[in-house]
């Protein structure tokens, strides 16, 4: 028997448009492909993540978009990854309680993977989660695919304030998943406040940079065709 770290697994990706209707055969092909990899113990919490990621894209782009679900490998992570074509419409991990109305959908699969995040496009978004099949797999985030050019070094600039106003920092890893990424809103939040505060408080007006910052926000986003 071939062993399963050895495997080659060929991504396994369906178009589809998103629908609740869509969802069920959608569930019994990610378990039959799990079957052929070899990864049947990982299934139920696969299917519940896809239903979860789709019911997103349903509830915040709308019933009837056009939607890809990709299933694969990133070393020893199994990988699964939902694109839908609204860049600005984006999954919120929330502290959802018993009264809430949203916010559980991200918060389950947070709890379920081992790491998620988003890669927004010009023309579109990739909304991911991973989870570990193997008990020692590296748990330090790779970025995948690669950053849009000029990024990184402001993210860097991002993480290392963050880590000022975070209680629970996390060095050198995306927080997202398990690795905090409810906490690390919260001090991000904390830190556009205070500056906002800052700036007032010298006679600048807050809604104009705000405005200035989306502004260079959406020129450094990626143009890439699908």
């Amino acid at each position: 028997m071939i062993p399963e770290t050895c495997m080659v697994r060929t991504p396994w990706v369906r178009k589809f448009v998103a629908s609740e209707e869509e969802v069920s055969g959608l569930r019994r092909g990610v378990r039959a492909r799990l079957d052929e990899w070899g990864l049947p113990k990982h299934a139920d919490d696969v299917q519940l993540c896809v239903s979860e990621l789709v019911a997103n894209v349903i509830g915040h782009v709308g019933t009837g978009t056009p939607t890809t679900l990709a299933l694969l490998m990133n070393g020893a992570y199994l990988r699964i990854e939902v694109h839908d074509p609204d860049p600005r419409a984006l999954p919120t991990l929330v502290a959802a309680d018993t009264e809430s109305e949203g916010g559980r959908g991200m918060a389950l699969v947070s709890a379920l993977t081992d790491r998620w995040g988003v890669h927004l496009h010009a023309d579109r978004k990739v909304t991911w989660c991973e989870i570990a099949t193997v008990p020692d797999a590296v748990t330090e985030y790779v970025p995948w695919p690669a950053s849009a050019p000029g990024t990184e070094t402001g993210r860097t600039r991002a993480e290392t304030v963050i880590d000022l106003y975070d209680p629970t920092p996390v060095p050198g890893r995306l927080r997202s998943g398990r690795l905090g990424a409810a906490q690390a809103e919260e001090a991000a939040i904390s830190v556009i406040t205070d500056l906002l505060h800052w700036l007032g408080a010298r006679g600048r007006d807050a809604d104009d940079v705000l405005d200035r910052a989306q502004m260079r926000y959406e020129a450094r986003l990626p143009s890439v065709s699908s």
